[in-house]
């Protein structure tokens, strides 16, 4: 049996159109390349032809990933409502000078770039179930980082 995969509606419509990209756009038009690099004759030295078949092969790799975690996956209900943190929620943390506001998301949504963290993560874990006020600690490479929550939405 597959694992259950926690994703938020918005990660969820994200991999749903990342599926139909990958495969009724992108695919097509490997395959093309590959049929063209086929055609132009003796492929031991048709370079094209081995990397269209390589980006091929890859492609159909991601897309039986984003398959299976579609499959697999379990839409998160809105969080806010109970003042508790939970997958979807976005929290506003301050932790030394800094105050900055994050997502918590799935694993397979997680972009730290745009402060979207996984609820697998050490900080993502440490605030789950938390409310307004509470402080957590947490483990980071510089050392122990404690965060209190401001705001939950």
């Amino acid at each position: 049996m597959d694992k259950q995969i926690q994703v938020t509606k918005e990660g969820f419509e994200s991999l749903k159109q990342e599926l139909d990209e990958l495969v009724n756009i992108k695919r097509p038009k490997l395959v093309e390349r590959l049929s063209r690099a086929r055609s132009e004759g003796d492929l031991a030295e048709n370079s094209d032809y081995y990397n269209a078949k390589d980006e091929l092969e890859f492609l159909d790799g991601r897309i039986a990933e984003v398959e299976t975690v579609l499959k697999n996956a379990v839409v998160a209900k809105a969080s806010n409502g109970h003042g508790k943190v939970g997958l979807g929620a976005k929290v506003s943390v301050k932790y030394d000078s800094n105050q900055t506001i994050y997502h918590l998301v799935g694993e397979w949504e997680a972009d730290p770039v745009k402060s979207k963290i996984s609820i697998e993560s050490p900080l993502g874990q440490a605030l789950l179930n938390k409310k307004k006020g509470d402080k957590v600690e947490v483990e980071a490479p510089a050392g122990k980082v404690v965060y209190e929550i401001l705001s939950i939405n």
